[in-house]
Order: C-alpha cells, then structure tokens, then sequence
C-alpha cells in the first residue's frame, strides 16, 4: 500500500507537470516488455556546432555536441541509447577542465528543465512568478551559465527525451532507483573515456529525484573507482518518508517553513514581517522545537496546549485556527495548498507556491492541478525543439518525450538493494558514504522557499543527519532562494543561484 503511494506521489515530483502533456506521445518502444521482438540498435552519432556567449563580461567560445552513447550490459550487448547535449570550451586544458553532468528527476523526466532554464548557454525567457505567454517563445543567451566554470553535460534518463531502450532491453532493467544510477554509472563512464577527461575534475548537479540519482550515483562511481569533486543538489529529495501522509509527523514538521513561506508571499501572515528570512528563522525554531514536541504526544495533547500550538501555527501559515485544529495540527501540502487562498477561489502551486491557480470550484481537499507546473511546461518544450533544431542541428524521427511518467514512473522500482523496509526509499546514507570515503567531496544544497514538492527544511534535516565527522560535515554548503522548485524561473534568483555556485566550483576545484 504505501510503495504503491509513493510510486503514486513521484509521478508528480520534480518537473512534474501537467499529465496531459506527459502521456502525449509517450515512448512506444519502452511499452513492449511484454513482447519478444528485439528493440532497434541505432548507431551512435553526434552533431558538433559552434557558438559563444557573453558570461560575466567576456565571451567565450564553445562548441555543443548533441549526440548519444550506446551503453551495453555487462555481456557487451547494447541496451540503451542515451541521448546528451555536451558544452565544451577548449581553453588549452581542456583535459583539466572541470565537467558537469547534469540531469532532472520525476523519476520519468529528461534533463529539458535544467538544460534550458538554469546553467546552460541559453535559457528560456522567464517571468518569475508568472505564467510565460503563449507562442512565439524567447530563448537567450544565458549570461548566468556555469560555462565559465565547467563544461556541462546534460543527460536524458532511458525511456525520456532521445533516449530510448534497445535491442533486448526491458524496462526492469532500468526503471529503478539501483538499475537507474547503474545506467548513469556507465554513460558518465563512457564519456569521460571517449573524451579524455579521465584527469578532469567531476562534478554531479542534480534536480528533484536527479538529486535521489545523486546520491546513489556518487557512492556507485566512487565503488567504480571514480572520484567526484563535488555534487550539486538542487531542490533535493533524499528520504521519501518526506511525503507519507499518515502517520509520521516528520513531514508535517520540514513542510511548515515552506508553507509559512508561501503565506507570507501572498501577504495572509498576520503583521506581516517584513524580513523573509528573519520570518523563516522563526517558523524553522517553532517547528523543531514546539510544534515537534507537540506532534509527538498524539492524542494525549491537551486542549490547551493544541489551541497554543494552533494560534501559533495560524500566524505562521495564515489558516484559521479552527480549520488547523480540525486536522489535528497537521496541514500537509495539499490542503495547505487548497486552503490558504481559499477565499479569493484561488489555489497555490506545488512546484511555486507563489503561482496562483483556479479550480472548478473553491470547495474540496486538493486543488485540481499546479498552477506552476502549468506556468511553463508548453513554454520549455516547444523552446527546446526549435534550439535543438535551428541551434544544436539535431533532429530525429522520434519525438522528444519531455517526461515518460506514464511508462516509467508507474513501473517504477522503489526498493533499495540494500534497504530492509524499502517502502520509503532513503538515499542519504548513499551520499554520506561517499562523503567519509572521499573526505574531499564537496556538496552545495541549493532550496526555493516556495518549493512544496522538495520543502528546504526537509533537506536541512536529512543532510544534518548524515552522521558525518565535524571535518567532513563543513563541506555541505547551502544557498537558499525566493524561489520555487525550479530556482531559475525567477532571474534574480537564477542570479544569486551563479554567484554562488562559481564559488562552490572554485573552492571544489581551483584552477592551477
């Protein structure tokens, strides 16, 4: 029941987006497990073109490979064809130079969000916190790409985007938080092998359920043999007891900053702070402390106490006390989502909680859809294929599969190899291996504060518990942001987002 829910839950994680987009032109070669007809081997092959762009005052020169890799089994046989989008820059020390594989999550999505909103030569032209108009949509050059600090290689999860299973490949095979990290494991192999970039400093940057990969991704390579210089978590999910409804308070706890977050955004917390971060450091010591220790004795919380906790929670969260003490103290995301605005008949996305959405009616649980994902999802599809032809030179006879949640998310295998009770898969341990093997493992944690899918108090507590030495535990960094799940929607936030990580990437590894 409960690994049902979770499989249920993640196919709205990360990236997720409107369902009706995703099942559109869902992957036919993926559907056939159940047949014993082989899939067909494309050959490998890549298109290399030019460009340059202006970062941080200077242009650079680079050239942008979209190509795919034939990744085999462990008897030689190919079994998938993964489909990448390489940005180099050949400034003399090219083998030297640090390389970025980057990648989203769902699990189900391909690396488009990342690959044409965040650190990548160009972007999508966004607009914060409102929806992007319809056609025609405006790419430009990114001045915010991490170009001048890595090259960057953006990577298509099987079953998405252009990569697609072959010959007698089966779903099963990668479908999986193991089988999938495993399938990483051999495409990041295979380019920095083809490449010559075995000396080149490495870096991992993950999204949403890309941050999942991460983490078991990282202990994977290093079992391999292949030292990282750093991995970039970008609004992370590393336990997944994080979204169970019932029955663990932890959740409700690491949801309540984010939540607070929102209502101070769309102005319902009472004598509004004007200070979001002095606000948010409230919430955050109200939430480990009271609220907590107030969950904890269940029904044994006296009626004083819970109208304390409840008048609390209601200058937080902006919600009334008697709808808080109708649920027992415990507000997860979609009613809170429901409920804040309510009375205007509007809804809050899940992905931002600054986007505002309208249902068929004001009354129920849950709203009807995310009013963010919405925002941009037509915009980031229909910008990628005109880049990837007019720009990148590539095409195909197959279409670009956004997300494949359909195929993918549903037959997803959630258990870990190594896990007793797999039902809420946990992949810090996974990470906080990586970091006592490699004590030079740099980690940068980057969070919105309106992100509901993937709440920043959530990860601060799982990466707080890693059980790591004070000497290893300094090189987790964090940067936080007036974002949602995609920081770089918002611009300034995108901004603060490169500051920060030129800085990470400098201190993980200096350049001679």
């Amino acid at each position: 029941m409960r690994h049902s829910l979770f499989a249920l839950l993640a196919m709205s994680l990360a990236i997720g987006l409107a369902a009706p987009l995703h099942a559109a032109g869902a992957a036919k070669p993926d559907t056939k497990d159940s047949t014993k007809t082989a899939l067909p081997i494309p050959p490998e092959r890549s298109v290399v073109t030019s460009h340059s762009v202006r970062i941080d005052g200077r242009n650079i020169a680079y050239k942008a490979t979209a190509g795919t890799l034939l990744i085999k089994d462990d008897k030689g046989k190919p079994t998938v064809s993964m489909f990448y989008v390489a940005y180099t820059v050949d400034d003399g020390k090219s083998a030297r130079r640090p390389v970025t594989f980057l990648f989203n999550g769902g699990p189900g999505s391909s690396s488009m969000w990342l690959h044409m909103g965040s650190v990548g030569p160009v972007r999508v032209a966004n607009r914060g916190d409102q929806p992007i108009p319809p056609p025609p949509y405006t790419t430009v050059p990114n001045e915010y790409s991490l170009l001048d600090k890595s090259d960057l290689v953006f990577i298509d999860a099987p079953g998405t985007g252009y990569s697609r299973l072959v010959g007698d490949a089966k779903g099963k095979d990668f479908y999986g938080i193991d089988q999938d990290a495993d399938a990483f494991a051999k495409f990041i192999t295979a380019y920095i092998g083809a490449n010559h970039r075995w000396n080149s400093p490495k870096f991992l940057f993950g999204e949403s359920y890309g941050t999942t990969r991460s983490a078991v991704l990282a202990k994977r390579l290093q079992d391999q043999g292949m030292e990282l210089n750093g991995i970039v978590l970008m609004s992370s999910i590393l336990d997944f007891n994080v979204w169970a409804s019932t029955g663990i308070d932890h959740a409700y706890v690491v949801n309540l900053p984010t939540e607070a977050a929102i209502a101070w955004y769309h102005n319902k917390v009472p004598n509004k702070p004007a200070d979001l971060d002095s606000f948010i450091a409230a919430v955050r010591q109200f939430a480990s402390t009271d609220y907590t220790l107030a969950l904890a004795k269940g029904d044994a919380i006296t009626p004083a106490e819970a109208d304390r906790i409840a008048t609390q929670l209601s200058q937080y969260t902006g919600l009334s006390t008697t709808y808080i003490k109708q649920a027992n103290l415990r507000i997860g995301p979609s009613r809170f989502r429901k409920e804040l605005l309510r009375d205007q008949r509007r809804t809050v996305g899940r992905l931002d909680g600054r986007f505002e959405g309208i249902d068929l009616d004001a009354a129920g649980e849950t709203p009807d859809g995310d009013a963010a994902s919405d925002a941009a999802t037509g915009a980031y599809l229909a910008a990628f294929n005109q880049y990837a032809e007019s720009e990148l030179k590539y095409t195909s006879d197959q279409a670009y599969l956004p997300n494949n949640y359909g195929v993918i998310n549903r037959n997803w295998d959630w258990k870990r190899q190594h896990q007793r009770f797999p039902q809420a898969p946990y992949v810090g341990g996974d990470l906080a291996d990586a970091m006592r093997r490699n004590p030079h493992l740099k980690v940068f944690s980057a969070n919105g504060y309106y992100d509901l899918a993937t709440p920043f108090y959530g990860t601060e507590f799982d990466l707080g518990h890693l059980s790591l030495e004070p000497a290893i535990r300094k090189n987790i960094e964090y940067g936080f942001y007036p974002s949602g799940h995609m920081i770089y929607f918002d611009v300034d936030a995108l901004k603060q987002v490169k500051a920060d990580l030129a800085r990470f990437y400098d201190e993980a590894a200096p350049r001679s």
